[in-house]
């Protein structure tokens, strides 16, 4: 493979996996079951790996994917008109740029999270990610730590209001930027 194929996939891949995520909810919220979203996210995937080259700015990529995406729960749509449960394509329309806006914000919201995650405490970044990522209770993490569970609570409690602005400010500083 010529190295500027190489570059081209390897620019395609990191930007289809940083968006991935809430392309795949935008595309589940506008289907009815998750195997459409399956079968959407597959065609889309292969859709915009085949029309990547025709892309002007990468910084649009979110933006151009998610409309893809639109179109193509749409095609998927008309091939699945015959089934009664299935919306109206004026609707999809509707909750389909509804729920765009929503998948980029979430996007600018998860990279904020992560960051300010990064800026807390080590110790309390580690319990925050344990105390929601894990199916772990209060109370075996505070035994653990050899404290009360309302000690945890009190610094997990902290460390939410401390994401929280730091998350609001930092979407705040983009919008004053961009």
């Amino acid at each position: 493979m010529p190295t500027s194929q190489i570059d081209s996939h390897d620019s395609f891949l990191r930007l289809y996996v940083d968006c991935e995520e809430s392309l795949r909810g935008f595309v589940r919220s506008l289907l009815p079951t998750i195997e459409d979203a399956r079968e959407v996210m597959q065609n889309t995937a292969a859709v915009l790996w085949r029309k990547f080259d025709q892309l002007d700015d990468l910084k649009n990529f979110r933006r151009w994917a998610f409309g893809v995406a639109r179109f193509e729960v749409l095609a998927y749509r008309r091939d699945k008109a015959r089934d009664r449960h299935i919306f109206g394509e004026e609707l999809i329309t509707q909750l389909a740029l509804e729920s765009e806006e929503i998948g980029i914000d979430s996007g600018h919201e998860i990279k904020a999270l992560k960051s300010c995650l990064a800026k807390l405490p080590p110790k309390h970044s580690a319990l925050v990610c344990e105390a929601y990522a894990k199916d772990l209770k209060i109370k075996e993490i505070a035994e653990r730590e050899g404290r009360t569970p309302m000690s945890i609570y009190k610094i997990l409690h902290r460390a939410r209001m401390a994401l929280a602005d730091c998350v609001r400010d930092t979407l705040e500083k983009e919008r004053t930027t961009a």
